[in-house]
């Protein structure tokens, strides 16, 4: 007996899996690079030349990043309309949890957006009309010169806080509802592992930010690399 599933099932299913891969993926490698300007600016516009760099880049762009999370984003606000919240009448933590995931999608919209107008096409009235997409060269700058504006700053840690959490709480989510976790205390513990991740993205993330506007960040200076700077004293005469 063939099994059927129905489209809103379907469409569920390709919602979760597309915030896992490629988009958790790329959140990934987006932290991890933007974290390498803790060691300054060379070592960051080396990783923006590194990916600049990449073959086909366009098309990894467009169906990797761009498509994917054009259908997550519009669908998951389409799951938040139709969401009923009852943590008032139920106020259980996973209910908590899951407004949160509603919260945090809708929010990520509207940043996503911003953050791809900002950085990425260099089109916000009032901040860089230089996109970081071409300018590996100068990158760092650009970065610098609008997350040294207080409300700028303020915004992107918000917005690493709600990926965070988002992509975080998406991978438990993903897991109990595929079967991975069953049991009562492999979904307790894999929540408190998602909730330990969150708050290193966040912290990961928090730091990136900072380390544009002074060295290594909100961590000591003698943790991250610092560059070699040239001998400044006279030759010695003979």
């Amino acid at each position: 007996m063939a099994v059927t599933y129905s489209r809103n099932f379907l469409l569920r299913k390709l919602h979760q899996l597309t915030g896992i891969v490629p988009l958790g993926l790329f959140f990934f490698a987006h932290m991890f690079t933007n974290a390498k300007a803790m060691n300054g600016e060379k070592v960051f516009e080396k990783a923006v030349q590194d990916i600049h760099d990449l073959p086909f880049l366009l098309f990894i762009e467009i169906f990797g990043i761009f498509l994917p999370l054009a259908f997550h984003s519009i669908y998951g606000i389409i799951i938040s309309s139709e969401a009923r919240s009852n943590v008032m009448s139920y106020g259980y933590g996973r209910n908590w949890f899951y407004l949160f995931q509603r919260i945090t999608g809708v929010f990520l919209f509207f940043f996503i957006i911003f953050h791809l107008l900002h950085y990425r096409f260099g089109i916000v009235p009032g901040l860089t009309d230089i996109a970081v997409a071409g300018n590996a060269v100068g990158s760092f700058q650009i970065v610098a010169n609008d997350l040294a504006i207080p409300w700028v700053l303020a915004i992107y840690i918000l917005g690493v806080a709600a990926t965070a959490w988002h992509l975080a709480y998406g991978f438990w989510l993903f897991a109990v509802d595929w079967g991975i976790l069953i049991g009562t205390n492999a979904q307790r513990y894999a929540l408190y592992g998602c909730a330990a991740l969150a708050f290193g993205l966040f912290a990961v993330g928090t730091n990136a930010a900072f380390s544009f506007l002074r060295p290594c960040g909100l961590l000591p200076a003698a943790l991250c690399e610092q560059p070699v700077k040239a001998s400044s004293s006279a030759p010695k005469s003979v």
